[in-house]
């Protein structure tokens, strides 16, 4: 005979066969910190995207070159002062929680950015009523065409799967030492291939129609991203020591990319 405990009643079946729990049911959340690193992760990335759509420049009114290299005035896009933190956080995924979990990361912040441009899409398409004057500005603003939607994307998911697989091979063979180098040379490899996708790709959607231009470009966006990483240094480390004292945090049986 079966045990009746205070969680279940033997007479009440939802048709599964199973009782039915005397209180509402509910799945465990997640505890820890990766869950608010990720959503922190898609949002930034989120924005970006859609700030990296402006073209910016500075010193316009200057003109100054290095053989093909346009040094100013210095062209890039509107995303340059917040794209960096999505590798910051990227880094501190890495190399705290894994790769596999910067990999779930990586595509969860993917599908969002799906998402935003599918719902831009729809939103912009969807009929203006009479008394919104404001239609093409609207368009203008969150509009992106299949080009720069591509750039994006490419970029994103090649630079951050590179940054997190360069980290975490370096961190097998460091341990926890040198943590410096992992996080600048994960950085000068993810940040170079998502400039060099992002700007390839984009480049001309925004503006960039010459070579000078499109050098520039690429040069201080790589530059000033790795920089921003540099300048960090200090604030990721008590970041990533936090995580670590706060977090199961142990030695791996094997490699973490491989996972």
């Amino acid at each position: 005979m079966r045990r009746v405990t205070d969680s279940t009643k033997l007479d009440d079946h939802d048709g599964s066969g199973r009782p039915v729990p005397a209180h509402a049911a509910f799945a465990q959340a997640a505890r820890g910190y990766y869950t608010p690193i990720v959503a922190l992760f898609a949002t930034t990335l989120i924005i970006s995207n859609v700030c990296a759509t402006k073209g910016v420049e500075f010193f316009a009114g200057s003109s100054l070159t290095l053989g093909p290299v346009q040094i100013l005035p210095i062209a890039t896009d509107g995303a340059f002062f917040l794209f960096p933190l999505a590798y910051i956080l990227g880094d501190v995924l890495s190399e705290v929680y894994g790769f596999r979990a910067t990999r779930r990361a990586v595509l969860y912040g993917f599908a969002a950015l799906l998402l935003t441009v599918a719902c831009f899409a729809i939103a912009i398409r969807l009929p203006a009523a009479g008394f919104y004057e404001n239609q093409e500005a609207f368009r203008t603003v969150i509009g992106t065409t299949p080009r720069l939607v591509l750039a994006g994307l490419a970029g994103y998911l090649v630079g951050q799967l590179l940054n997190s697989v360069t980290l975490v091979l370096i961190k097998e063979r460091t341990k926890e030492r040198f943590l410096w180098a992992r996080l600048i040379g994960s950085t000068v490899v993810g940040e170079f291939a998502d400039t060099l996708l992002f700007c390839a790709i984009a480049a001309g959607a925004i503006g960039i129609d010459t070579w000078q231009q499109f050098v520039n470009y690429l040069v201080v966006g790589f530059l000033w991203k790795t920089l921003c990483e540099v300048l960090v240094l200090p604030i990721t480390y008590r970041v990533i020591a936090w995580l670590k004292r706060h977090e199961d945090y142990e030695p791996r049986p094997r490699p973490a990319v491989e996972e």
